[in-house]
């Protein structure tokens, strides 16, 4: 969420750099690498366009025929079929909300909606006061899931929102077709969640610039070397709604029922996959600037938290701050 690639190549004789990008999740996708000779641009553009579409297809809340809003429209208890690709997605967020303790949960679907979050009018007091007594998510009590059939079910009426880790999955697959089509080297990403493979044409690790959390005015706050590694970032500084005068996040705090209020503006981390780190950047935005750190630190994550006052905490290799932009681009 909030990177962008600042990578231009030194020698540009042999290998030209490439930059394809399309809509994706109500953003953009985008795709850099270095190729010589002739490349069909249009082919592999289309190839990766596919990939985020399907990521879409499955697991979207702005589509009624997706096949994660089948789920969620399917009635409680029954089972229902679901893509390989869904099943493994929501396995992950279950495993990431059980390391978390609950901080990273799927079953904030209601929630998200009832305060304006989700494609809908809002926020809505009547609906928000009616959520206050629902059920706590806790698989599987109330979501089942079976990997062997490729399958799931609810088993209350919660519904299931794949906003914190489907962006992070949608990366992945765009690295996995970028490899498929060839490249071992690239940046990609979906509105500033990226991954990146090889290096660059001269031997450097791919840079990407880690934005300051503000709501007035996008700066650079300092600059990331990625190779064989994913980044996300999750913070309450881009996506808020006003209401009676506050104004709140949309990182939904599944212990209040309500947007997340605390001492963070955003966290960042790093991991092999896009998946695992957009789940966990939002797992631990909502930990808090105090516990955030000390489960990052007891997993062995690599995350870096800043504070709504503008300090920084960094954990793994992150405890040192990115480096100042001024001094890499």
């Amino acid at each position: 969420m909030s990177k962008m690639s600042i990578d231009a190549p030194r020698d540009a004789t042999a290998l030209r750099r490439r930059a394809l990008s399309g809509p994706a999740m109500g953003a953009r996708w985008s795709a850099t690498f270095f190729a010589a000779g002739d490349v069909d641009e249009a082919a592999l553009t289309c190839r990766l366009q596919s990939a985020v579409e399907k990521v879409e297809q499955q697991m979207s809340t702005f589509r009624p025929d997706s096949d994660l809003e089948r789920l969620n429209a399917a009635p409680i208890g029954a089972w229902r079929p679901l893509p390989r690709e869904l099943m493994h997605v929501l396995a992950t967020a279950l495993e990431i909300g059980r390391l978390s303790g609950g901080a990273f949960d799927i079953g904030v679907g209601d929630l998200v909606r009832a305060w304006g979050f989700g494609g809908v009018p809002g926020p809505d007091g009547g609906h928000i006061a009616a959520l206050a007594g629902r059920p706590s998510f806790e698989p599987p009590k109330t979501l089942q899931l079976d990997p062997a059939g490729c399958r799931a079910r609810r088993l209350v009426p919660l519904r299931l929102d794949l906003a914190g880790i489907a962006k992070g999955f949608g990366v992945d697959e765009l690295a996995r077709e970028m490899r498929a089509a060839g490249p071992s080297s690239f940046l990609v990403g979906i509105d500033g969640e990226m991954r990146a493979e090889g290096l660059k044409p001269d031997g450097r690790p791919w840079t990407v610039a880690h934005e300051r959390p503000s709501v007035r005015e996008r700066d650079i706050l300092g600059v990331l070397e990625l190779s064989g590694a994913a980044v996300a970032t999750s913070g309450n500084y881009r996506h808020r709604v006003e209401v009676a005068g506050r104004v709140l996040s949309h990182t939904m705090d599944p212990a209040r029922g309500a947007p997340l209020e605390n001492d963070l503006s955003a966290v960042t981390v790093l991991g092999e996959t896009c998946m695992a780190a957009d789940a966990w950047a939002t797992a631990l935005l909502v930990r808090g600037a105090s516990e955030g750190p000390a489960l990052a630190r007891r997993l062995g994550l690599a995350a870096l938290f800043v504070r709504t006052d503008g300090t920084m905490e960094g954990t793994g290799p992150l405890a040192v701050p990115p480096e100042p932009a001024g001094e890499r681009i």
